[in-house]
């Protein structure tokens, strides 16, 4: 087993996937390496995750999700067509139609809220400040049309090109042109009442 592990690492860095990089890990998992496995869940399992809660805002969903995208991951592990497609866009492709399956589906109201990172250093007036901003940024996030959502959370939640949200969401980048400049429009017609205090928090959408 450790022969093969080795034998794949010594192939990928010749058809010049470095060392470690997704590309190695896949090639790596072509040949049943678990560690490989591992170590490609716990690189990206994190943005997966926040991705997955900001569209459905439910950890239980989100978690599901997440779990599902990289079980679907070791199942076609030797499926895997080097240079098709980075493993990040398909990963996040499966993240996003998998959330779009389950809000198909009948719901209860939402009963999760995304957690705000911490400011380094903040006193309780203004915690509590940010923390209103905060909830208020994400409930009108969430009234968002699923496709608009996706789009606002991919471009500026993982900080994404429009060519990459593009990919992910199985569109043209004018499409997601059109879907950013709708979707801001709509959040700044939600937060119209607490516009001064999301741009003092935030900045400009």
């Amino acid at each position: 087993m450790n022969k093969m592990v080795a034998v794949a690492s010594e192939a990928a860095v010749v058809v010049g996937f470095p060392p470690g990089g997704d590309e190695d890990l896949l090639e790596r998992m072509r040949l049943d390496d678990v560690e490989a496995y591992r170590t490609l869940v716990e690189r990206h399992i994190d943005h997966a995750y926040a991705v997955a809660m900001r569209i459905l805002r439910n950890s239980a969903d989100a978690e599901d999700v997440t779990q599902d995208a990289f079980v679907k991951t070791w199942i076609n592990r030797h499926r895997w067509d080097a240079g098709r497609a980075k493993f990040s866009t398909w990963l996040y492709r499966v993240i996003v139609n998998r959330c779009i399956d389950l809000q198909r589906l009948p719901k209860n109201e939402w009963l999760e809220d995304v957690e705000e990172p911490a400011a380094d250093v903040a006193d309780a007036v203004t915690t509590i400040h940010r923390r209103r901003i905060h909830d208020r940024l994400e409930d009108a996030l969430q009234r968002l049309p699923t496709q608009q959502r996706i789009a606002i959370v991919l471009s500026y939640y993982e900080e994404m090109s429009n060519i990459e949200v593009a990919d992910v969401m199985g569109t043209t980048v004018s499409a997601i042109e059109s879907l950013l400049k709708r979707g801001r429009k709509r959040l700044r017609d939600l937060l119209r009442r607490s516009e001064n205090d999301i741009r003092v928090g935030f900045g400009d959408l």
